[in-house]
């Protein structure tokens, strides 16, 4: 025993001298040396695709509350697979919107006392995309068809198409499942009957001898229902799950607060935006259904969704603003001449008379707020620079084509949060009952969103005596 307890001293020794060694040299790394820090760090891998297996999935899902449950099979699994493996670009972009339209669902759903989890299915549906456009002519975030928009309430003419307008396509929505649920006692037959209709889902009950589930008439639906169902049972399972498939946004989309203004008259959305300086782009994502930047006569009780930043100063000055924003002939003659929501408008073309600059992107900017400032349309930004998305970093250059007026060629030069002055800049005094408004139009030639730049302002706010660089 003696003897093996000797044998065993030189390795002790070894081993405490070792590990008295490292413990050193981590406290070394640590306090001393900033290169392993960075090396020790933890690095998020957004691409990293986690794996799973159908046992842990069906686990999962058995424990999932849920108004509408389900059981798993390979069927949906297949779908869960795309759209956490296969399809991930997908799967991220609707979780990008989510946030902008699921509070409207759930309101919906929850007047309607119907099952939370049908938010799903305008995922399935449109993608979350209001604007959506299906190959047979169906529209919006649900995806109504003429014919069947109209039987509640969703109108469409050539300037305003309510199947895009959120609120009450989801109000129609919300019915018309409602009614599908009535008539076969079951929510995977309600979903069926959405998708191809409740002639179909008649047809396939009767040929599958009278069966009432989903998976017993399976066989006997239309193939695109067969998909339909399971997709949207996928959809149920892989958004309650996201971070068990690693699904993090990088760049997360918050949606615009607003509030609705009703002006009871035809109105220039255009010109709404020139005004207030509410950037266009912005309008057009809150009012979805508006065509042609415009809202014509037949529609003039309306409200129109502003930015809730907004809306006090619009009210403020409600009277001048109405009078302002009201639609001419000749304006609606241009804006219906030139239609701003068409998927497959022209790229851009490099403006005649103007001047290129290069806008170095800084923190805070987005496309609109860039496009606002240099009298131009996002969509145009887009195509000078070849940009498919609305995505930018900050750093990057993006070419601009400006006016080549003085003034506009002083903000192309102005590449920070400053803009440079004349040495004999001419000033205006605020009177009492003045606004932005108001003193753009006394000054003709420049905007409300030039006056904030010269004076470096961050709201409309202004007070009598205040005097203001107007040029």
């Amino acid at each position: 025993m003696k003897n093996h307890i000797q044998n065993l001293l030189p390795i002790l020794v070894l081993v405490l001298f070792f590990q008295n060694n490292l413990h050193g040299q981590e406290l070394f790394g640590i306090n001393n040396s900033p290169i392993e820090e960075e090396t020790i760090l933890p690095v998020y891998q957004f691409e990293y695709i986690p794996d799973f297996s159908y046992n842990e999935v069906a686990n999962k899902i058995k424990a999932m509350e849920t108004d509408m449950p389900f059981e798993l099979n390979e069927r949906i699994f297949a779908f869960i697979n795309y759209f956490t493996v296969r399809n991930r670009d997908y799967t991220k972009m609707v979780l990008q919107r989510q946030d902008i339209f699921f509070p409207l669902f759930e309101q919906t759903l929850a007047d309607h006392n119907m099952p939370d989890d049908i938010k799903f299915l305008a995922i399935i549906e449109s993608g979350l995309n209001p604007t959506a456009k299906s190959r047979v002519g169906a529209m919006g975030l649900w995806q109504f068809m003429p014919a069947t928009g109209k039987m509640y309430s969703l109108n469409i003419n050539r300037d305003i198409d309510d199947r895009m307008d959120p609120e009450m396509s989801t109000e129609a929505a919300a019915k018309y499942l409602k009614s599908l649920y009535r008539m076969f006692g079951n929510w995977e037959l309600a979903l069926a009957a959405y998708n191809c209709g409740p002639g179909n889902v008649r047809k396939a009950i009767r040929r599958s001898g009278g069966k009432k589930t989903f998976w017993e008439v399976y066989k006997y639906l239309p193939r695109e229902t067969r998909s339909y169902v399971p997709q949207f049972q996928a959809m149920m399972y892989v958004l309650r799950h996201t971070e068990d498939h690693n699904f993090v946004l990088e760049n997360p989309t918050y949606p615009i607060a607003y509030e609705k203004i009703n002006f009871n008259q035809e109105l220039d959305l255009e010109e709404l935006a020139n005004i207030t300086g509410i950037c266009i782009e912005d309008l057009e994502d809150l009012n979805p259904s508006v065509q042609n930047r415009l809202i014509p006569s037949t529609n003039k009780h309306m409200a129109v969704r502003v930015p809730k930043s907004k809306s006090e100063y619009i009210t403020q000055n409600y009277e001048q603003f109405s009078e302002a924003v009201k639609l001419t002939t000749e304006r609606s003659i241009a804006l219906r001449s030139t239609p701003v929501n068409s998927t497959n408008s022209p790229a851009a073309t490099i403006p005649a008379n103007q001047n290129k600059i290069i806008y170095v992107v800084k923190s805070g900017d987005v496309l609109g707020s860039i496009a606002q400032r240099h009298g131009t349309t996002v969509n145009n930004i887009k195509a000078w620079n070849n940009i498919s998305s609305n995505t930018i970093r900050i750093g990057q250059k993006l070419d601009i084509y400006t006016k080549s007026s003085s003034f506009d060629k002083a903000l192309a030069q102005n590449n920070n949060a400053s803009t440079t002055i004349a040495e004999n800049p001419k000033t205006y005094t605020v009177q009492p009952g003045d606004s932005l408004w108001l003193i753009s139009k006394k000054h003709n030639g420049i905007s409300i969103e030039q006056i904030k730049k010269l004076n470096n302002l961050n709201t409309n706010q202004i007070k009598p005596g205040q005097k203001l660089i107007i040029g």
